[in-house]
This record gives structure tokens, sequence and C-alpha cells, in this order.
């Protein structure tokens, strides 16, 4: 059943949801909607019911202590309300937690229940996954939807992915058939330096949601962590001839792909976004990049490279158009980079 006692009427809300798992190379979608809950202070109205939907030999509760008192927190997922200001003020409902381990159907259901109570005029669900990109371009970044109309609409590509699928993918499908928009931003995480946390890709998955709802959010030391965090990678890939060779050949293959969309389209919305940072009107926060805290600690980072002759990949999702590339072979080394992002 559900209740929002105390919730009040939200402005144009639109939900946003990211699940920490399979979904989340390097947790950079649940750290994009942790960084909002953050920066707006956003107020949880709501949790779902960790019984009904988590294996906790999978997902293992934690034990705390409070003031000498041991407490237990339990998996689950939670739902929380941002209210936003400014010229145009527009809500938020954020919804951040891990894949369920059963019952997705009516884990959708009950995530529908509480759009539905709220007004919710659009679902945008963040996900991350591992693919052969460099460290060292921009995080590439795709909007994909099952609605034809709102593909055409608001300039995404129509999912066309087939296979193994995630919480993203059934939650986004079970908007559809209720009706409600739901769109899907995908963020590439660099397989070679796979995990978390991995600021870039937050910061660009951030990027991406700020364009697609016409807000302006404040993004604090974000840009500065993804500066330090791409030194941190530099500084590893120097060390080893193989790797630094094998990034470069990424490199050479990302810039053949994405040369012809050096396009004015493209650098009008660059334009566009530092002109909405500029204005003082659109939206509550500073927006701009803040005082960096460890630039120089590059303590989560491994040592990219693996064991094997060509690191595995994630079952892709959603199948983004492919890249003509050359498909290089990356350098063996010592370990073996996580690439199983299952809680």
């Amino acid at each position: 059943m559900i209740e929002l006692e105390g919730v009040p009427e939200l402005i144009d809300p639109v939900m946003v949801a990211a699940f920490e798992g399979w979904n989340d190379a390097g947790d950079a979608a649940s750290t994009a909607v942790a960084h909002l809950d953050r920066e707006w202070k956003g107020e949880v109205f709501a949790a779902l019911d960790a019984e009904d939907y988590y294996d906790f030999q999978v997902n293992r509760p934690t034990v705390f202590l409070e003031n000498g008192v041991r407490k237990i927190t339990w998996p689950t997922t939670r739902l929380s309300v941002v209210r936003i200001g400014g010229d145009k003020p527009r809500d938020l409902v954020l919804v951040r937690g891990i894949e369920p381990s059963m019952r997705w159907r009516s884990f959708c259901n009950e995530l529908l229940g509480f759009a539905h109570e709220l007004g919710v005029e659009m679902v945008v669900i963040l996900g991350a996954l591992l693919g052969d990109t460099p460290h060292t371009r921009p995080v590439p970044v795709s909007g994909v939807t099952s609605d034809p109309d709102l593909a055409r609409t608001m300039e995404l590509e129509e999912t066309r992915y087939e296979g193994p699928t995630g919480i993203v993918g059934i939650l986004q499908e079970a908007c559809t058939h209720a009706g409600v928009p739901a769109v899907s931003l995908w963020a590439a995480v660099p397989h070679y330096v796979s995990q978390p946390p991995n600021p870039k890709a937050t910061l660009a998955l951030l990027n991406r949601l700020e364009d697609l709802i016409g807000l302006r959010i404040p993004l604090g030391e974000l840009p500065e962590d993804a500066r330090a965090w791409q030194l941190g990678v530099d500084q590893l890939a120097a060390e080893d001839s193989e790797v630094a060779e094998y990034v470069q050949t990424l490199e050479e293959a990302r810039d053949t792909a994405e040369l012809p969309e050096a396009s004015g389209e493209a650098i009008a919305r660059e334009f566009e976004r530092y002109l909405r940072r500029r204005d003082p009107g659109q939206g509550p926060g500073p927006g701009g990049p803040g005082v960096a805290t460890e630039s120089g600690d590059t303590s989560y980072l491994r040592d990219p490279g693996s064991g094997r002759t060509r690191p595995p990949k994630p079952d892709p999702e959603p199948q983004a158009e492919p890249e003509p590339r050359a498909d290089p072979e990356p350098p063996e080394a010592a370990g073996e980079p996580g690439t199983d992002d299952e809680e």
C-alpha cells in the first residue's frame, strides 16, 4: 500500500532512478543520483520493503553502532523528493537502491505506483556499462527509449538491443507499457579501469541529464574529482608501455569514429550548457566546479589490465550503434579487473 503523507504537490515532477549492481559500472549511475540527493538535500519519503525483493545472502545487511547501540541497515530502494525553485521550478523524485534479487515485475509496479500518485511526467533511468572507450576522451553517453515518438521529439535513439537485461531495461519497458514516458541514459566506462568510483562518468551522466530535463545541476567538486581521476589513470598507464599503447589504440579508433560528429550542432549544445551555467537565474546551486578535495589521491584506482587475451565485456545494455574501430588487443598485465558489477 502506498502512503504519501507529508509529500507536497510537486511541480512537473521527473523521476530519476539508478540501481547498484549489474547496470552500474564504476558506480557511476548510483553516484549520480546520490549527488543530486546530496546537492539538493532530498527528503526520503518512502522505502520499499527489503523482504519483498532482496536475497540477503546476495546483498547482506550491515551492522553499525550509533551512540553505543547496535543497529542494522537493510538493503533496499529509497525514494526522495527534491524541490527546485528558480525562474522555472521543477521537482525531482529520486529513486536509489540496489538491483532487486527477485520479483522484478512487482518491484517495477510498486515504483510506477509512486510515479502515478506523484504525477510524474517522465522517468529517467541512469546506467553505466563497460566498453572499449579510452579514459582520455569524453565519456560517451547514449540516450535511448522504447517509445518511437519520444525518440523523435527528444532526439534519442530507439533501442534495438536484444539479449540479457537488468532492472534498468525492465523498468523502462514497464514504464512504456504503463504509458509513462521513459528514457535511459547510459555512460560507457573503460573496461580496463572498471572499479569505482568513476567521477568522470558520473559527471557525463549529470551533464546529459541536465540537457534532457532542462535543469541546471550544481556540480560541486565533481569536475575537479573527474580531472583528478583522469590524472590518476594517466599516471598508471604511463608506468606500463603496453597499457599506454593500448590506450593510444583506443584513442585512435575513437577519434576516427567521431570525426564526422564534430558538427555545429554538437558545438551548439556545449555552448548552450556554458550559457546556462553562466546565467544565475537558471535553477539553484553554484553549478560550477568547487574546491578539489584530494586531487592527487589515486588510491581507489587499480592497475588496469588483465591476465587474459582479451578482457571480458558485459552484455551491453542498451546496444549502442557500433563504432568503426580496429578492435585492438589489450595488453597483458598482472591482476584482473572487476568486470562483474554485481553487489
